[in-house]
């Protein structure tokens, strides 16, 4: 059975469209279980795809998803989507536990739960994402709790830091700079009474046309390079000049064999008369 089969079959997951407070509210009016009820259920599924069985073990364990979620409240993303994403975790959990491993499901969905989370904070906090390995996810998490605690952090503190999670201090004070930063717009804001606002970066970009020197340079290549296609052209006989055109400068580009059905002869001599004008145009060019 596939995780969407099962996620098809269990509790919806709460959406902005409903009211947060009554499903916390809901779930948390679902009966905890027992040992030996989430053995039977978890056995119950593992065995026979008993998909009510799983949806038994993921609506007990929806209060648990709820509880973790509080924990990531402090990244500006809404309750809701944080549970949203926590549940995918706890279906993915029920879908590989292992009632005979002797754990609890709640131990084992634990891992799932914040990894779904911890993937949804690094995909919407941030336009610019600021960790991309797996080192980086560890340090931006354990950073961000010890930024809450310590604030900016001095020289003994980003060591110790750098010691405990077994990164350089370098990476401890990048991941700092990236965690204090904020997205910025890359244009100037759209606002006509924003007049005091911060250039934005685009603003210290360089136009690739901004020297007319070099702009009159490029249109003078450009003219010269047009002037030397026509020359070429009229310089060839009537078919070779018509085939260049039809095969290479018309919208509609034709082929080998429509052109040989059109002048009478094979498409193999509509071939070498491309090759030749195409040499002498060539030669020109290299003049």
């Amino acid at each position: 059975m596939t995780s969407k089969a099962l996620i098809s079959h269990s509790l919806p997951i709460p959406s902005a469209l409903g009211s947060l407070d009554a499903y916390i509210n809901a779930v948390n009016r679902v009966p905890v279980l027992s040992v030996e009820d989430e053995q039977a259920l978890a056995r119950a599924y593992r065995d026979n795809d008993d998909l009510e069985a799983a949806r038994h073990l993921v609506m007990a364990h929806l209060r648990f998803v709820v509880h973790v979620a509080r924990g990531y409240q402090g990244y500006g993303l809404g309750m809701g989507d944080l549970i949203q994403e926590g549940n995918i975790g706890l279906m993915k959990a029920v879908k590989r536990f292992d009632p005979d491993q002797g754990v609890r499901l709640v131990s084992f969905a634990v891992h799932w739960v914040r990894a779904e989370m911890h993937e949804f904070i690094l995909r919407n906090w941030r336009i610019v994402k600021v960790a991309t390995t797996k080192a980086q996810r560890k340090l931006f998490f354990n950073l961000r709790k010890s930024k809450k605690r310590l604030g900016w952090l001095n020289a003994a503190e980003v060591s110790a830091v750098a010691k405990d999670l077994k990164v350089s201090e370098r990476e401890v004070l990048e991941m700092e700079s990236r965690l204090s930063g904020r997205d910025i717009a890359f244009d100037a804001p759209d606002d006509d009474d924003n007049d005091h606002a911060p250039p934005s970066p685009s603003a210290y970009l360089v136009a690739a046309n901004a020297d007319p020197a070099a702009a009159y340079e490029r249109n003078s290549h450009d003219d010269n390079q047009l002037e030397l296609l026509r020359e070429g052209l009229s310089g060839l006989d009537t078919r070779s000049r018509e085939i260049l055109q039809k095969r290479f400068l018309a919208e509609n580009k034709a082929t080998l064999h429509e052109l040989a059905d059109e002048y009478g002869v094979s498409a193999e001599r509509i071939r070498q008369l491309e090759a030749n004008a195409l040499k002498k145009m060539k030669a020109l060019f290299a003049a």
